[in-house]
């Protein structure tokens, strides 16, 4: 039976702090947000790469476009857009909720605030820059080898909502894959107590695997990518500048392309 409260009570102790989660619900909780997200995106690629090696055409004769047209009517077109956009962030929302602990938001966790805007900036940008200009290198090496396939970025109508579009889904991939990728299978791996180097190269290579379906080349730049971003998020616990930085890489790739002279982007390959 409970006591009654008064002046002459007790306060109440603060509640104990959550219990370390046993490691084998950890790892399957790591299985199920990655087969519900990133790791199975990660075994279409492999088996669509497969079939591209398979196919009896040579990679560098193939194509894979980014950001199709869903529809010809335009109207619908956009809602497929925005709802493809939405409903991949449901991914991005369970893994915070799982981070999330008493006391403590998953987005202070993983760093994803809005906190020193100036230095997010920064280093978002310069990260950008480590990353995508030897980036846009290893594919033109990739495309001159034959061993990655033609990437269109965007092959979207031209409508009025065309670059917001572009903008958002640029802006999707960069929290989908930083929350993910690097907060969430980072802090989850640390806990299952890996190795550094381990939880490295792990955020690396599901990061690579799922780019695998454009080739070779985009396959082993993301993998440099995963390095460089594994790295800092483990030794910084930022992810706004991983997301600041992969935004901007690929709003390159989307809607940049637009603004590049035509010889710089046949010798790169890119439609």
């Amino acid at each position: 039976m409970s006591q009654p409260s008064g002046p002459g009570t007790a306060a109440p102790l603060p509640a104990a702090p959550a219990p370390a989660q046993p490691r084998a619900r950890l790892r399957a909780e790591v299985l199920i947000v990655l087969g519900l997200s990133l790791g199975a995106s990660a075994v279409y690629a492999v088996v669509n790469i497969v079939a591209r090696l398979t196919a009896g055409t040579p990679l560098s004769q193939q194509s894979t476009a980014l950001n199709p047209s869903r529809s010809p009517r335009p109207y619908l077109d956009l809602t497929y857009q925005l709802l493809e956009i939405a409903f991949a962030l449901v991914p991005v929302a369970l893994a915070l909720y799982l981070l999330t602990e008493p006391g403590r938001r998953a987005t202070d966790r993983i760093g994803l605030t809005l906190r020193h805007p100036g230095r997010s900036l920064a280093a978002g940008v310069g990260l950008a820059a480590l990353i995508g200009l030897p980036g846009l290198g290893l594919y033109a090496v990739g495309r001159a080898l034959g061993v990655t396939v033609e990437v269109q970025a965007a092959t979207l109508n031209e409508h009025w909502w065309t670059v917001p579009v572009l903008l958002l889904a640029a802006l999707k991939n960069a929290l989908l894959e930083e929350v993910i990728v690097a907060g969430y299978l980072i802090e989850r791996l640390e806990e299952l107590r890996w190795r550094p180097a381990a939880v490295v190269a792990a955020s690396a290579l599901v990061r690579g695997a799922y780019h695998l379906y454009q080739g070779f080349g985009p396959f082993l730049g993301n993998v440099v990518m995963g390095v460089v971003f594994a790295e800092y998020y483990r030794r910084r616990r930022r992810t706004t500048p991983l997301v600041v930085a992969h935004t901007l890489i690929d709003v390159v790739a989307f809607v940049g392309y637009a603004l590049l002279p035509a010889g710089l982007l046949d010798l790169l390959g890119v439609t």
